[in-house]
Order: structure tokens, then sequence, then C-alpha cells
């Protein structure tokens, strides 16, 4: 152990570095690789038990699950509906509006409720309204998802980062953020952002009408589906390689599954029996063919039943909290529970290689659902997906969206005047939507991102690692003699510009946990205000548009326009470096950064 206490610091930035690169491969979920971080500062001693279970004690986890709650009574209610209902009513008078609608009603939703639930809701509704308009999609999703984001820095808790970050700055000594202090920042940069996109947008923004448009047109977008062999199939007996029906252009078989064996390793020699189960790799258009040619059964199962009804496919995404991503798929039991089957899975750049019951989903999947127009929507009704077709109608409490959007207004106003910590409000909050019925427990509960939460837990654990093993003292005495010659806006650009690069390639809760610790020591060495630096890292967590993993609300737009990754870097770079600009120079005329001129 002498080992250990003699080199903690360093010790503790190893665990830290591998935590990083776990993160940047994503081999597993941020909030495993967070959890296991965690787990090893424990084995090593490198954190306490004491100091792990005061990580509980932070106030920011708590009021982030009651805020997931709160935004769920007003999707529940309705209320956010009144949202659509203004862009709608706005594009159709004026369609040239259209843009200016969704960009300024997004941002004032997000401003005081989760982003994410803003912009599912939103996304149909977008969509269908393009769609009615005869405008492209792809023009509006991603100024859809960067208003939610801008949003979401103009108020306190417009998003978790606000909040976690707010929390360990307390924890580190700082007064408390109020409500509506980081609000002129967030407007001058909400200001900046949409401006942009309405200049750059139209010039820069793809011309996408469809997902579907657009898997056909790219052949790197693709899909994984299955069908089976039936018994009167005149494949029965035949070689693989002497089937001219698998030689389709754009079709490839993966994979021939037999019982639990898979005979991929031999493919073309495989004599295919009645019952196989054939993997075939390939675009949309190629598997609706499949089914219309009815050599196979496609599906693990005969559908006939679905058949003889209407059907349709429907194209859904996968949201985070969905209850599709708790298992392989064929763990729901769709056919037998829904009468539906999903036809394909796609998921951006991935071929999959297993067939699709072995398939588990993640936030911003593609799939494609067969079945009666009311099995496909009860179906995406259970598991909360987003049917791009047409915005949702769900059987909203509508006589209660005055309630839910009062209580909102009330933990908004007494927060601000200062009557209570926004944590104690937030919990008051939930009782009273559970109270008045704006939402039932089994809706509370799922409304809360349970892995986001336990992400931020494990997060709050590391970062208190850190402290206790002195890496954040190691790393100010390493940087503070060259940083000191630099202008004090210098340094800020420099915090924002670290925080802004680790969150585009880190999940962005993980990056403001390490890196607030880190900006208030340095400003603190260096005779600065720590709280101007505490908003940078604030404003850049947040403010991540150059790719579409940096931010769940960019994951799921991503899907839905028909995006590719370059799309992103080309709309959303630029917007980084301007937002990055803005906060440099509007922070210091909110919040001094020398620490004389703070405290006169």
């Amino acid at each position: 152990m002498d080992f250990i206490d003699d080199h903690a610091a360093v010790l503790a930035l190893f665990v830290l570095a591998g935590m990083f690169v776990l993160f940047l491969t994503e081999k597993f979920p941020p909030e495993v690789v967070a959890i296991g971080g965690t787990s090893v500062m424990l084995l090593t001693g490198l954190l306490p038990t004491g100091d792990l279970l005061g990580s509980f004690s932070n106030s920011a986890p708590v009021t982030i699950a009651a805020m997931f709650v709160v935004s769920a009574a007003l999707v529940r209610t309705g209320a956010l509906s009144y949202v659509s209902y203004v862009i709608e009513r706005g594009a159709e008078r004026a369609p040239i509006l259209i843009l200016p609608a969704v960009l300024v009603m997004t941002m004032v939703a997000s401003a005081f409720m989760n982003n994410t639930p803003v912009v599912i809701v939103l996304i149909p509704v977008v969509i269908g309204l393009t769609r009615k308009l005869g405008h492209a999609p792809s023009r509006y999703l991603m100024p859809l998802s960067f208003a939610a984001i801008m949003g979401g820095t103009v108020t306190l808790i417009g998003t978790s980062s606000n909040l976690l970050v707010d929390g360990v700055a307390r924890a580190a000594g700082l007064e408390p953020f109020g409500i509506f202090e980081i609000s002129g920042l967030g407007l001058a940069m909400a200001a900046v952002g949409s401006l942009y996109l309405m200049i750059a947008g139209p010039r820069l923004l793809p011309d996408r009408h469809s997902i579907m448009e657009f898997l056909n047109s790219d052949p790197d977008a693709r899909f994984l589906t299955d069908a089976s062999v039936p018994a009167d199939s005149e494949f029965i007996g035949q070689r693989v390689a002497d089937i001219t029906f698998f030689e389709r252009r754009d079709m490839r078989l993966v994979d021939v599954l037999r019982g639990r064996d898979s005979l991929r390793d031999n493919l073309d020699d495989v004599e295919l029996e009645q019952g196989d189960r054939l993997v075939f790799d390939s675009p949309a258009n190629e598997i609706l063919s499949l089914r219309r040619d009815g050599h196979l059964d496609m599906g693990s199962e005969r559908f006939s039943d679905v058949r003889e009804r209407e059907a349709i496919i429907v194209e859904a995404l996968v949201p985070a909290g969905s209850r599709l991503l708790r298992g392989p798929l064929k763990f729901f039991r769709l056919r037998r529970r829904f009468s539906v089957y999903i036809v394909a899975v796609h998921r951006h750049g991935e071929r999959l290689v297993d067939h699709i019951g072995a398939v588990t989903l993640s936030p911003g999947d593609t799939i494609l659902i067969e079945g009666s127009p009311q099995d496909v929507k009860h179906m995406a009704e259970y598991f909360g997906l987003v049917e791009l077709a047409e915005p949702e109608e769900r059987a909203y409490r509508r006589e209660k969206a005055w309630l839910a959007i009062a209580i909102l207004a009330g933990i908004v106003g007494l927060a601000a005047l200062g009557i209570m910590p926004i944590a104690g409000l937030a919990i008051i909050g939930v009782g009273l939507v559970l109270v008045t019925g704006c939402v039932d427990a089994e809706e509370a509960f799922e409304a809360v991102d349970w892995r986001i939460l336990a992400l931020i837990v494990s997060m709050i654990a590391v970062g208190a690692g850190l402290e206790r093993a002195g890496s954040v003292e190691l790393i100010v005495d390493a940087t503070s003699p060259f940083l000191m010659a630099l202008p004090p806006i210098a340094i800020l650009a420099a915090v924002y510009i670290l925080t802004s690069v680790l969150t585009e390639a880190v999940t962005n809760n993980a990056v403001a946990v390490v890196v607030t610790p880190v900006a208030i020591a340095l400003a603190v060495s260096l005779g600065l205000d720590p709280r101007p630096f505490v908003v940078a890292v604030m404003a850049a967590a947040s403010a991540s548009f150059a790719t579409p993993i940096g931010y769940q609300t960019n994951t799921l737009v991503y899907a839905a326009g028909g995006y590719k990754f370059s799309d992103f870097l080309k709309i959303g770079v630029p917007m980084n470096v301007l937002m990055g600009l803005v906060t440099v120079i509007v922070t210091p005329l909110i919040w001094p950064l020398d620490a004389a001129a703070a405290q006169g």
C-alpha cells in the first residue's frame, strides 16, 4: 500500500485515462465504465468508502432525477404539445417562418425541462409539417436538436450538466448558482446560434426528404433482416452457392442458423433444410422485395395472420429510456404480444452480424416494424418509440396541463426568489405531479434515465477520488507555470476548448465532473475568480454540436433526418467555434475574471 500512497495522484490519473479510452472506444456503456472506474479506485484505496458514500449527498443527482419526472408531467398532460401547436400554426400561415418557429419554441421549452423529451415530441411534428409543405425534414431536424441544446444553456435547470457542474462547484465551496444567473450568457449563445442557423442552415444543410430515400441512395446505410426456410421451399436440399436468388446486387447472405448453430464458416457449401434461418445484410428496398417474392418467411416465425390483415411498415426511432433497450429483441416476444415483428435494424455505419432476435438495440437505432396500424401503434406506445411518419396522438391528460405548468412555474419562481434550494423544490414538484395525477408512479419511474444517474453518481465519486489522491493539485501545479504568462481571457478560452473537445469525444457529464474541480483549482492558484471558469465549463459541456454522438438529441435526429456524420461536422464545427467565442467574450462582462474585482 505504500507504493499506492506514494504515487496516488499519478495512479488516479491512469485510472481516469483508462476510463476515457473506454469512453472513446464505446466497448461498454458510459455508466458501466464510470462504475468500473469507481470500483478500481475503491479496490486500490484511492477512493475511501466514506468519500464514495459522500457522493450520494450531492444534490445534483436528486435534482436531475426530480426534473426528469416534472418534464414527464409536461409531456403526459399535453402541455408540451402547445409548443408543437404554435410551430404548426406559424408555419401554416407563413411557411418561411418554420425555421424561426422551430428554433424559438424549442429553446423556450428546453430552457425549463429536459431536452430529450422536447426533441422526441417535436421530431414527428417537424417531419409531418415539412412533408405537408414539401420541404425536406433534414433542413430542420438538426436545427431542432441544436435549439434544444442552446435552450438548455439559458437556465440552471436547462440541462443535467448545468445542475451537475453547480453541484460540483458547491462541493468545492463556491456559492450556489441562481436559476437565472447564467441566462445572460445563455441568451447571447442562443441569439448568435440561431442567427447562424438561419443564415448558414439553408446553404449547408442537406436536402433529404425521408429516411427511406436516404437508405435507398446510400450504399453504406444497410439493414439486417432474417428469413426462415418453409417446408414447401424450393431451396431445401440446395447448396447456398447454387441458389441464384441470393445473388442480388445489393443483398448479401451473412449467415445460416440451424438450431443454435451458426454455419457461416462454410456458407457456400451449406445445403438448406426446413427451418433454417437465413440472415441477410441489405438495403431497405431489397428487404421489401424479399417479402414480395414469397420464397422465404420473413422473421423467425410465420406471420400469415399479419398478412391477412391490412399491414403497414413503419419507421421508428429508439430513444434513450425505451423499454426496448433492456435486452435482445427475442426477449420481448413481439410477435406473440403485439402481432408485429421487426423487419430490419439499422445502426449508423455498423454491420450487424447476428440474427435480429439476438440484437440488443442502442439509443438512436432505426427499426422497421410491420403489422396492422393499430398493433404497430400499440407496440410503439408501450416501448416509447418515436414514429417518424406522423406526430404522436396519445391520450393526454389535458385537463391537468395547467397544473403541470403551474408546478414547474412554482419551482422556477421560488428558486429564483431564493425561498428554498432547487433540489428541495424539485422534490416537492415530484410529489405534486404524482398527487395531482399529472403522471402516475409507473410513468414517473420510467421517466428517470437511471443510466445517466448511475453515470453521474459514479463520476462524482471518481472526482472525489481524484481530489483525495491529489491528482487535481498535480495537474494545477504542472500547468499553472505555463499559464501564468497568459492573459486571463486566454486561460478562460483554454478551459472552454478543453471542455468542448472532451465533450465531443466523451459523455458531457463525465467531462463536467472531471474538469470543474481542475478549473476551480487552476483559477485560485492564478489569483483569478473561479466562478467565470465554472461558467465556461458549464457552457462548453452543454454546447456539443460537431458530432451526432456528443449529445443525446443529436443522436436522435441523426437517424430521423437521414444525416451523415460529415453533415454534423460541416454545420457543427463552426457552431462550436461561435459558441466558444460568445462564451469567452460575454463571460468576463458578467463575471469579472480578476478575483479582487469580483469581490469588490
